[in-house]
């Protein structure tokens, strides 16, 4: 049975790069080693990573000479405390927008570091929309947002403009969609979602927005010395960094980040079409603010919700349950899906609905 795999993260990954996965664990490039088992410090791993941020930033239409590149470890969780510790000093405040559980963590962790202002929030609201009518700070260290909601299925659609450092979570909806990444002085993701698989934390910096602060940080915490060291400060997760330069390429292949967008916007136009026209589903996010990386919706009632998962999975279709705070159903659309597992989640959604009228 083929499995149509919506899971949050860690998610699908794309058919072509598992496969190049496979077989560089048993030979990598004909070395007769796995890449399992290669050094970090090999000129073929240090190619790897080279690739892998030019690729990136290509991707993103960054220039080198602008943006650095560096692949870390922790998560993005890690990030919500590195990020204050670098560039949250003394006598400064960082700015947060609260807009979910992820943004909720990010900001509790800077307040360890320094004063934290959260100028706008969608709290009241249940997390169900993005704040509107905000009015950006003009002074502190920096601004932070996550771009993407994965457990309320919002996102920015257009972001505000920031005459701050502009600081985003991009853990959920990085290269999903065609964006002026140069907003951003800071953007980081877990590659567990969109560019590989869990382990592997990535970090776009823009040179000018690195600056010392009077506080002693831990070297393995200090952005510098992870760039200078070209993210080999000490042994990096060498796997999780080649699934995701595989992912990089593989986008490269699909016709880049133009091409990605316009096929998640298809497969996004797909579910929400089938929500909206359901009359056992509907979906709970303002239909302004709708992510097209994870589509939230319920059923009626509880006794649906249970007999629809129910049948997923014994049609095959996996990580549909909704997460533990909202409830319902969420469908992950993450670039690795293909059109054709949304278009058999949506004739299920139909045909379960067809036999509730």
């Amino acid at each position: 049975m083929t499995i149509h795999n919506f899971n949050a993260g860690p998610s699908i990954l794309p058919q072509e790069v598992k496969k190049q996965c496979l077989e560089n664990i048993q030979n990598f490039n004909q070395s007769g080693l796995s890449i399992l088992e290669i050094g970090h410090r090999t000129k073929e791993f240090e190619h790897i990573v080279a690739a892998a941020s030019a690729l990136l930033l290509d991707l993103m239409n960054l220039s080198s000479t602008e943006y650095d590149v560096v692949f870390l470890q922790g998560g993005a969780t890690t990030q919500f405390s590195q990020i204050p510790m670098n560039f949250l000093a003394d006598n400064e405040t960082a700015h947060y927008i609260n807009t979910g559980v992820w943004s909720s963590k990010a900001i509790q962790a800077a307040k360890d570091f320094g004063s934290v202002n959260v100028f706008a929030s969608g709290e009241e609201k249940g997390f169900l929309s993005i704040p509107k009518n905000i009015v950006m700070p003009t002074q502190g260290a920096y601004v932070h947002l996550t771009s993407n909601n994965t457990i309320y299925g919002t996102q920015w659609n257009e972001f505000p403009a920031s005459t701050l450092p502009f600081v985003v979570d991009m853990s959920s909806d990085i290269l999903s969609r065609e964006m002026n990444y140069n907003h951003f002085d800071f953007i980081y993701a877990g590659a567990q979602k969109n560019i590989g698989i869990a382990g592997c934390t990535i970090v776009v910096i823009k040179k000018t927005f690195h600056k010392k602060i009077n506080r002693k940080i831990p070297q393995m915490l200090q952005y510098r010395l992870h760039i200078d060291n070209q993210s080999m400060l000490n042994t990096p997760p060498v796997f999780a960094i080649y699934v995701a330069y595989l992912t990089l390429s593989w986008i490269k292949e699909q016709g880049g980040v133009k091409a990605i967008g316009e096929k998640n916007k298809t497969k996004a136009k797909m579910l929400y079409d089938t929500i909206d026209a359901s009359t056992v589903f509907k979906g709970t996010v303002e239909k302004e603010d709708r992510s097209m990386m994870n589509a939230c919706f319920v059923a009626n009632s509880e006794i649906l919700e249970q007999e629809f998962l129910s049948i997923c999975k014994q049609k095959g279709i996996y990580g549909i349950k909704g997460h533990r705070l909202s409830g319902g159903f969420r469908a992950s659309l993450y670039n690795g899906l293909s059109i054709e597992s949304v278009a058999y989640l949506c004739a299920l959604m139909n045909e379960f609905d067809s036999s509730k009228k």
